[in-house]
C-alpha cells in the first residue's frame, strides 16, 4: 500500500476585513452590533423604568422584555432582545443583558 505524501496548505497574506455576519450579528441587518450589551445601573429599578432606560439605549426594532425570574424562556441567543429579569417586588434583580 502506497502511502500519501502530505503536502503543506498555502496561506494567503490576503486577510479578509470583513467579518462574518454570523458573528454577532445586528439587528436584523449583518452588521457588528458597538456599545452596551449589558445593563448594571438599572438593578433594583423597576422593571418598566428599566425597561425604559434600555429602549433609549437599543436600536429600533429591540425586543426588550420584563420577565419574573425563574421564569422558562428560550435558550436561543439573539442580539437583538434584551430580557429584564424581575423578582416579586417588581425590582430588577441582576443586570439586564443582550441575548
Amino acid at each position: 500500500m502506497a502511502e500519501k505524501e502530505c503536502q503543506p496548505e498555502e496561506v494567503s497574506d490576503k486577510h479578509s476585513t470583513e467579518v462574518p455576519s454570523h458573528i454577532l450579528p445586528g439587528i436584523r441587518t449583518g452588521e457588528i452590533i458597538s456599545g452596551k450589551s449589558t445593563w448594571p445601573e438599572v438593578v433594583g429599578l423597576s422593571g418598566e423604568e428599566a425597561k425604559i432606560k434600555i429602549e433609549e439605549e437599543m436600536p429600533n426594532g429591540s425586543q426588550i422584555y420584563v420577565v419574573p425570574s425563574g421564569s422558562f424562556v428560550t435558550m436561543d441567543l439573539r442580539s437583538d432582545r434584551v430580557r429584564i429579569f424581575i423578582d416579586s417586588s417588581g425590582k430588577v434583580s441582576y443586570p439586564p443583558r443582550i441575548a
